[in-house]
């Protein structure tokens, strides 16, 4: 950090009370009121270098003291005792952390070269210039500090100049980058580092506020010199800071913050990630934010679902299932779009994003207070050509019924019914085969269609056999395969409906079998024991 020191004088100054003067054998003549503080002075010292004073006195001059009220000045104080360190040439040192203040009294004073050659403001200019607007770091400060004289600092163009030696500082070439930054990225050695990242820039701008930050940010983004990935992990280190894992912002503060980074999301695909989406997604609801912050979060997240990861979907403090469902919807939505406006999109992407949901499930799946419903609805959002095959689906309705054991037989019906047997694996039919948590129709389902698959090999070796006898070579008994699934149905039933009569004699108040599926398993055990 650069200093500058004016005056050689040493520093007289004391307080008594609410009073500050200077130790001088010259009686003061010159009151100056600020806020709760007096100032004992002289006008001599004071007058001739400050223009406002100037006029003050020349209105209220009547030979003796006079006094002032200047509780409006900028920077208060501490801005204007600098000013009148300098009047009485008392040694003061300057950086980009008072300068601000220093500058603002200053030109409210009007310490200009009209009234005295080598003045204040020219002085404090010629330090901006030369050395805080020459410094990364240094302009930063300056920029944060212009926030809180924010009007000030914008009519005496100190935000515009800084603003403007940051963003030309983050154009440089890394390679030319030599002043010192801020990088504290996990696994980051910058001694073993020999060259500078891209990202360099991104943590220092995390200190300053939201209205300087977008304003960088935006004349970063006109330029278009920067990758949009380099715009989109500055909002996100932006974000992390003061939005998602933060306390220290109001409500009002985070919403304006959220609201903000969404508008300066770059309209490049991939800028952002899609954890980031989902987060800041997460971050409307609580927040209140506007509907068209969310509703583009909505559609950058449906953008790029296909590309997410099932940790992206998973939210540090709970399973938000209507959120990932809306985005599903948003993603089906803009592929249908897609898709009918002449644009062939590969079924790739809608695979991949039903093997996302179904990974999702099998994670919700597990807790305790998922209701089926919500499994239910998030299933349903995508369409049957998401799931070229259920192995993945199958797995998490079934985590669902061991960690729901007391779900009611109508959820279990509902989430089994949109299980294909069709599109599992002979493994997973296998397993369903046994799985005592599922209803019993979805294990007939399975068992019939194992049946029928059986069935419909036999007859192929048949054909086969009749072929082979013909060239006088015996061939393996076709169906028996089928004839131990159907022997395995027709146990299944027994078994089901001896449980039942238990529960009638022992008058349990277990779940009875309604009329509609006693005449269902008559029917089972009929069909079984014909085709026996």
């Amino acid at each position: 950090m650069k200093f500058m020191k004016l005056g050689l004088n040493p520093d007289t100054f004391y307080t008594d009370e609410t009073t500050r003067t200077l130790l001088s054998d010259v009686p003061a003549d010159l009151t100056i009121r600020i806020d709760g503080m007096t100032y004992l002075l002289h006008k001599s010292c004071l007058v001739p270098k400050c223009g406002l004073l100037q006029r003050l006195c020349s209105e209220k001059d009547d030979g003796g003291s006079i006094s002032v009220d200047l509780h409006d000045i900028p920077g208060g104080e501490e801005a204007f005792e600098l000013c009148a360190k300098f009047c009485y040439g008392i040694t003061i040192s300057l950086s980009a952390h008072n300068f601000v203040p220093a500058f603002c009294a200053a030109s409210f004073l009007r310490m200009t070269e009209k009234f005295e050659h080598g003045n204040f403001i020219a002085k404090l200019e010629a330090f901006f210039s030369s050395c805080i607007l020459q410094a990364w770091k240094d302009a930063l400060i300056a920029l944060q500090n212009a926030e809180r004289l924010h009007e000030w600092c914008v009519n005496l163009g100190v935000v515009r100049r800084c603003v403007e030696s940051i963003v030309d500082k983050i154009l440089t070439p890394p390679t030319k980058v030599r002043w010192s930054y801020t990088y504290t990225r996990p696994g980051y050695v910058r001694k073993q580092r020999k060259s500078v990242p891209k990202d360099w820039w991104t943590e220092d701008l995390s200190c300053l506020g939201i209205d300087v930050f977008s304003s960088i940010v935006t004349t970063i983004s006109s330029t278009s010199m920067l990758q949009p990935q380099l715009i989109g992990e500055a909002l996100h280190v932006y974000a992390h800071c003061w939005l998602l894992n933060s306390s220290r912002e109001s409500p009002n503060r985070k919403r304006k913050i959220l609201e903000t980074i969404v508008k300066l999301i770059p309209a490049e695909k991939g800028s952002v990630s899609v954890k980031f989406l989902l987060r800041l997604l997460s971050a409307t609801n609580s927040l209140g934010a506007s509907p068209v912050s969310k509703a583009e979060l909505l559609r950058l997240s449906g953008l790029q679902l296909h590309e997410a990861t099932l940790p992206d979907l998973l939210l540090p403090t709970s399973h938000d299932v209507d959120l990932v469902k809306t985005v599903a919807w948003s993603f089906l939505r803009q592929w249908k779009r897609r898709s009918s406006a002449g644009e062939r999109e590969s079924l790739r992407e809608m695979h991949k994003v039903g093997k996302l949901i179904d990974s999702y499930l099998q994670v919700v799946a597990k807790d305790a207070r998922m209701p089926a419903q919500k499994m239910v609805a998030l299933i349903e959002t995508l369409p049957a050509t998401a799931r070229p095959q259920h192995d993945h689906l199958y797995k998490a309705i079934n985590i669902y019924l061991k960690a729901h054991p007391d779900a009611s037989k109508a959820n279990k019906k509902h989430l089994c019914s949109f299980l294909d047997c069709q599109k599992l694996s002979p493994e997973v039919r296998s397993h369903a085969s046994k799985n005592e948590r599922l209803p019993l129709r979805t294990v007939v389902q399975v068992l019939f269609f194992e049946q029928e698959k059986s069935n419909t090999t036999a007859s192929k070796v048949s054909s086969t056999a009749a072929e082979e006898q013909g060239n006088g070579t015996r061939s393996k008994a076709p169906g028996t395969n089928g004839a131990h699934l159907i022997k395995e149905l027709s146990f299944k039933v027994k078994v089901e409906t001896e449980k039942e009569k238990k529960r009638e004699v022992a008058g349990d108040a277990a779940p009875q079998l309604n009329p509609h599926s006693k005449a269902q398993m008559r029917s089972l055990s009929k069909m079984t024991y014909i085709k026996r």
